[in-house]
């Protein structure tokens, strides 16, 4: 246990040294990574808000077949604006909350930044109440159907 602990603390300080220089860099040169981190942010807000709207549309085919089906196109037509336009919200608002650097930690980026972490998992847990689901919804139907039958080897007639 002495040895974790040892090896713990020798490696979180050059870590840290590390981490307080690569920030103090970011800072002088913020105009440079502002548009870097925005971008950041926008693939960030796609692939989170992407695989949020992918699972909802999941759930739709499994809880209302026929439904998904007459609208299939409209409902992905509309989850894709508005994971678009979540994203770049997300983009363009911590693109503005960068524009100075005597203004950081700016209220704004951390608002954005806290609601692009929290909006997917709050429409997870929101849709799984709404559908009564507590658990996991399984990835395929193969979870659900039982397993297959031993028989005799194909092509061996008795």
């Amino acid at each position: 246990m002495r040895e974790i602990v040892l090896l713990t603390l020798g490696v979180i300080t050059p870590i840290g040294i590390l981490a307080v220089n690569a920030s103090a860099f970011v800072m002088r040169h913020l105009t440079e990574f502002r548009v870097g981190i925005a971008a950041c942010a926008l693939i960030s807000g796609l692939v989170l808000n992407g695989l949020t709207a992918w699972w909802l549309l999941r759930l739709a085919n499994r809880t209302a077949p026929p439904l998904y089906r007459d609208y299939r196109w409209w409902a992905m037509g509309v989850a894709t604006v508005i994971v678009l336009l979540t994203a770049a919200g997300g983009g363009y608002l911590t693109y503005l909350g960068l524009g100075d650097p005597r203004r950081l930690p700016d209220s704004l980026s951390v608002v954005v930044a806290s609601f692009m972490i929290l909006l997917p998992f709050a429409v997870t847990v929101a849709a799984r109440r709404i559908a009564g689901l507590g658990g996991i919804i399984p990835v395929d139907d193969k979870e659900k159907s039982p397993p297959p039958k031993r028989g005799a080897p194909l092509g061996r007639r008795t």
